[in-house]
């Protein structure tokens, strides 16, 4: 579990395509000062398995479903990557839950500059825009964020410029995909009230066949 406040600003060394896979080899001095085989390091939100750790670095293996479903698969060797461990049980949850599990890809659309601040402008797939409201948190390349406008396919963000420092939402330009994570809790409260929907229908059938029986 993460909590989206990016610990580091981190580099690709290396990529290695291996068919349906890659191995990436990432710089971290950071998230790798306590990390050894078998931890997870989020890289731009992407919850990722160390295998093996050196020098400041770490190696991982990133399988064809999350190629698939990221923006890792367009990495190369020197693009710069979000960074962050996981959350340790009794810190301080700083931004909001976040798994490390990404939902899909955006674009971002414009930036708009402001005398403190950048606002950002993404496309939404639509298949995520029912999870994304106003005011609500939602993570961008592992950014933590807050939700300025939703609309049904894109939202805005407003980037200060300790983010814009510290991130790569400060280098990245339209056109660029970033990796998207709704907040979890809208999707358990979705399937919950779901199942809930269902549940009662079933109950109000069978009370009228009882009627019936009667």
């Amino acid at each position: 579990m993460f909590t989206g406040i990016v610990e580091e600003l981190g580099e690709v060394v290396a990529v290695e395509n291996l068919g349906d896979s890659s191995r990436f080899r990432l710089r971290g001095p950071v998230v790798t000062e306590d990390a050894k085989h078998g931890d997870s390091i989020a890289v731009n939100g992407v919850c990722l398995t160390v295998v093996d750790t050196a020098d400041g670095e770490f190696t991982a293996d990133v399988m064809a479903e999350t190629l698939n479903r990221s923006s890792l698969g367009a990495l190369a060797a020197g693009s710069r990557v979000n960074l962050e461990r996981p959350m340790a049980l009794g810190g301080r949850l700083g931004g909001h839950l976040v798994q490390g599990h990404v939902d899909g890809t955006g674009t971002i659309v414009e930036r708009t500059p402001g005398e403190h601040w950048e606002i950002v402008k993404i496309a939404l797939p639509a298949a995520l825009a029912r999870y994304v409201v106003e005011k609500g948190s939602i993570t961008v390349d592992g950014v933590s964020l807050t939700v300025v406008d939703a609309a049904d396919d894109y939202f805005t963000i407003s980037l200060i410029p300790t983010t814009l420092a510290l991130t790569t939402l400060g280098i990245k330009k339209a056109g660029d995909p970033v990796n998207l994570e709704v907040d979890v809790l809208a999707k358990y409260v979705e399937r919950l009230l779901g199942q809930g929907t269902s549940h009662a229908s079933d109950i109000k059938d069978l009370e009228e066949v009882k009627e019936m029986d009667r």
